[in-house]
């Protein structure tokens, strides 16, 4: 794995770039026949998913056999990583490539600190009241309704949500309220247009009873090298042909013109910035069997229960 830090035009860090190889095949992934979606962890169903026929959401069902691809924080390490979310991502880096759990295959991904889903909050909603609303309702089962909520602000657990008196909220709730508390790792899936939570369902469950603003990482794919590569190019080619641009009027007019680099800097900084952030669609494979299975599987799952209901 290679990985790279990635900073906004002032420096600020966003994210860590993760290019990965010796990969092919995730251990959590994402299997399509036609409409129908099943998340799986080696060979565990976690969530099975059935896109509407007009599109406008998702009715899903959890199984139980999510693992998350992150041991369990202690609270030393949260203390001697907090400030920041640059460490908590190499961090979560090194075990997303090494354990079988994970959703990392063969590309480039982004973790990023910067996520829709810290943006948007009305200035008269509290932190619960905002994040309490992006979670989808439901367990087993519920539904992703695309049509009231857009730009992918919806948050779906991997399994349920421990309750504010759980054991290990009420010890988060205490890092909460150091600013402390190590982010929720949330994995961005096209198919379902919503964030999955990789790690940290008693971290998020604090937050929101704490109401603060959880630290976040989000990972999700961004452009493949090969792109990327001719990207660059591009960006670097069309930066020099600016600076020839502007050498040459300001040879002819003086300079009243702008400097070169100042004018076309910026650009190149942005066209980068966007190569290394950009996001796109999680891929998802043909699942063998494909429909037949996909039913034989939500049988075993709703142990013969009739679903989805709709």
């Amino acid at each position: 794995m290679r990985r790279g830090d990635v900073t906004r035009d002032d420096g600020t860090w966003t994210g860590l770039s993760l290019d990965i190889d010796g990969r092919p095949r995730p251990g959590l992934g994402v299997f399509s026949a036609g409409r129908r979606l099943l998340v799986s962890q080696q060979s565990r169903p976690v969530l099975l998913a059935v896109v509407d026929e007009q599109l406008d959401g998702v009715d899903f069902r959890r199984g139980d056999g999510y693992r998350s691809p992150v041991p369990p924080l202690r609270a030393d390490e949260a203390r001697a990583l907090a400030g920041g979310p640059e460490r908590w991502a190499h961090r979560f880096a090194r075990h997303l490539v090494d354990s079988p759990d994970s959703p990392v295959h063969d590309g480039r991904w982004l973790l990023s600190c910067d996520s829709p889903l810290l943006r948007g909050r009305h200035a008269d909603d509290s932190h619960a009241e905002h994040w309490g609303s992006m979670l989808v309702d439901g367990h087993p089962d519920g539904y992703i309704d695309w049509f009231l909520h857009s730009h992918a602000w919806e948050v779906l657990p991997l399994r349920p949500m421990p309750d504010s008196d759980d054991s290990r909220v009420k010890a988060y709730r205490k890092q909460a309220r150091e600013g402390t508390l190590p982010p929720v790792l949330s994995w961005w899936v096209s198919g379902l247009d919503c964030h999955l939570i990789l790690d940290g369902h008693a971290r998020l469950a604090a937050a929101i009873a704490e109401s603060v603003e959880p630290p976040l990482l989000q990972l999700h794919r961004t452009v493949p090298r090969d792109e990327w590569a001719v990207g660059v190019d591009q960006a670097v080619d069309s930066y020099a042909s600016d600076l020839a641009r502007f050498a040459e009027l300001r040879a002819t007019h003086g300079p009243t013109v702008p400097d070169g680099a100042a004018a076309a800097g910026p650009e190149l900084v942005r066209a980068l910035h966007d190569l290394n952030t950009a996001r796109r669609p999680t891929w998802a494979w043909p699942l063998p069997g494909g429909e037949e299975q996909w039913r034989r599987i939500a049988r075993e799952v709703t142990a013969g229960e009739e679903w989805p209901r709709r």
